[in-house]
């Protein structure tokens, strides 16, 4: 998505603001006094995943969101740097260079993934972090080989993201959605539309799918000495419940709570709820 072309209608845009930190120029929105928290999206969405969350927080807390590379309004600068590995590297430099040290690190599905890594390359906050349905767990069975090759394939392949985004309606878009378990408003699936109708978006989101790897951060859980609050929604088909009950089971320092009713997007369905959790000491 093009920034500011494509910002209208676009949440807490009051907020944003573009910085070019090699290699990628990052959408950025920050907004709030006091301890900070980080707020890292999921794979395929954006800042707009935080657009009822992130003004409760910023009642009491300095507040900052970042579309990951290439998602929403953030421009890929380096293809090959999708990964694990790459998005958490890039991030936590971006991080150094505004000065940022989180209180608290929240991450939703994979953005708890970067939120561990970013740990684990050395960034320290003073407080925890907390995953939201964090995407812990590699896929069971044949999925686990079919997903990621069909990713490669795909980001491989010329013009399968445009032909993705050129043929993606409002409705598969809500399928999409209610698929992970989750229902939103009208207004919420509309975001979602407009992300999925966008080829730069669907592209870097297809080589973060096809470059994704958690084998070495699976293997190391057990060595993150930092408290960790895991939050899951019963109600989760993308990421289901076990996957946070297993972790916890072997992060060192790790809290779990499971909320009924609530989907994989949890945060955008009671984000009141999430706050209170992400706050709560």
């Amino acid at each position: 998505m093009r920034w500011p072309d494509d910002a209208k209608g676009w949440p807490l845009t009051d907020y944003s603001r573009q910085v070019l930190h090699r290699p990628h120029r990052w959408h950025i929105q920050e907004h709030g006094e006091g301890p900070l928290i980080l707020l890292i999206h999921g794979a395929g969405g954006g800042t707009q995943s935080f657009r009822g969350l992130f003004p409760i927080l910023a009642q009491t807390h300095r507040v900052v969101a970042v579309d990951l590379p290439g998602q929403g309004f953030t421009q890929l600068g380096a293809q090959q740097r999708c990964g694990l590995d790459h998005m958490s590297e890039d991030l936590l430099a971006l991080c150094r260079n505004q000065g940022w040290t989180p209180d608290i690190v929240v991450g939703h599905s994979a953005g708890a993934a970067i939120a561990l890594r970013m740990w684990e390359l050395g960034m320290r906050p003073t407080g925890r972090i907390v995953g939201i349905n964090a995407a812990l767990g590699n896929f069971k069975g044949v999925a686990g080989w079919l997903f990621p090759m069909m990713a490669k394939a795909l980001a491989a392949t010329p013009f399968s993201a445009g032909v993705f985004a050129s043929t993606t309606t409002r409705s598969s878009v809500r399928n999409l959605v209610q698929g992970t378990g989750s229902h939103l408003e009208q207004d919420g699936l509309e975001l979602y539309y407009r992300l999925a109708t966008d080829k730069g978006h669907v592209d870097a989101t297809l080589s973060m799918m096809a470059q994704w790897s958690l084998d070495g951060l699976l293997l190391r859980l057990a060595q993150i000495d930092i408290p960790v609050h895991l939050i899951t929604g019963l109600g989760d088909k993308a990421v289901p419940p076990q996957v946070s009950r297993d972790a916890v089971q072997i992060l060192p320092h790790a809290t779990l709570t499971e909320l009924s009713g609530l989907g994989h997007l949890a945060h955008e369905e009671d984000p009141l709820a999430i706050a209170h959790l992400i706050l709560k000491t």
